[in-house]
């Protein structure tokens, strides 16, 4: 039996590799698939604003099979994460997105001996988000701040093959309707790729013209004291372009990836803060 033909792009150069990534045309940002997105988020908002008021679905792990709910809950106490792939759903149909990808996920974090008032207080000290998430978040402000609505910026920085900086403003809401649980909905309001990122020539490319790597992102945060702790979970929805033909090997696992991978670190690096103190009251 003859051995399989070597895959070409395998061990390309990666100055080969950056020359096609920067040949790939800029996606464009439709306003059709801007209305399916909006779409889909409103669905998924209605679902999250059910869930808050029931005890029993508050909490994503609460809502499992009750084997499968002690498994889920002995991890979290374990240190572990719990990490789940949704689809939002309108009457059992799936919400088609032209031209672009929706990724979204959940996942829950435990941290023993913590308390909500320090998980919402860590959240809300935008100021300090560069220090506390880099290098996933490069520089963060806020802008404006009344009560408990905020309005922020954030500069982003993902890399997979290739690096994307992002800059982006946010609308972020907090509320707690009582002691010991909580929860925020934090929505993108402007999400601009910065080209240049850190030179000289940096520009930011207008927006919905660019490599849509990151075109929307929101994010809705529960905080539960149970336990002798505090449960953290987050779920996030975001929009990037679709694949380009002939690059899914560059671009896919990029679109692909980094939304569970930024999940997963900015949970870890929630739990890991609070359990060492620095989150403020």
């Amino acid at each position: 039996m003859t051995a399989p033909k070597r895959w070409k792009g395998a061990g390309m150069p990666v100055l080969m590799v950056m020359a096609l990534v920067a040949g790939t045309p800029a996606a464009e940002l439709k306003p059709a698939t801007v209305a399916a997105f909006e779409r889909y988020v409103r669905a998924t908002e209605a679902r999250i604003s059910s869930e808050l008021h029931d005890e029993q679905r508050f909490l994503y792990v609460d809502g499992l099979a009750d084997g499968t709910r002690r498994a889920r809950l002995a991890e979290l106490a374990k240190g572990g994460l719990v990490i789940e792939r949704l689809s939002t759903q309108e009457n059992r149909n799936s919400i088609d997105v032209a031209d672009g990808l929706v990724h979204h996920w959940l996942g829950v974090a435990f941290v023993p001996g913590g308390t909500t008032a320090a998980a919402v207080a860590l959240l809300r000290d935008y100021n300090r988000h560069a220090e506390v998430y880099r290098p996933a978040v490069e520089r963060s402000r806020i802008i404006e701040q009344s009560g408990d609505t905020y309005r922020v910026f954030l500069r982003f920085f993902m890399k997979k093959v290739i690096s994307v900086t992002v800059n982006s403003e946010h609308l972020a809401r907090f509320s707690q309707p009582r002691a010991g649980r909580a929860h925020s909905q934090i929505v993108s309001t402007r999400v601009q790729e910065v080209q240049d990122a850190g030179t000289s020539s940096e520009r930011e490319l207008p927006v919905g013209n660019d490599g849509g790597y990151l075109w929307r992102i929101n994010s809705y945060w529960r905080f539960l004291e149970r336990d002798g702790g505090v449960y953290v979970q987050c779920e996030s929805v975001s929009l990037s372009r679709d694949i380009p033909f002939g690059l899914g090997w560059v671009v896919g696992p990029f679109v692909t990836s980094i939304p569970r991978e930024s999940l997963t670190f900015t949970l870890e690096t929630t739990r890991r803060v609070l359990q060492e103190g620095r989150g403020r009251l």
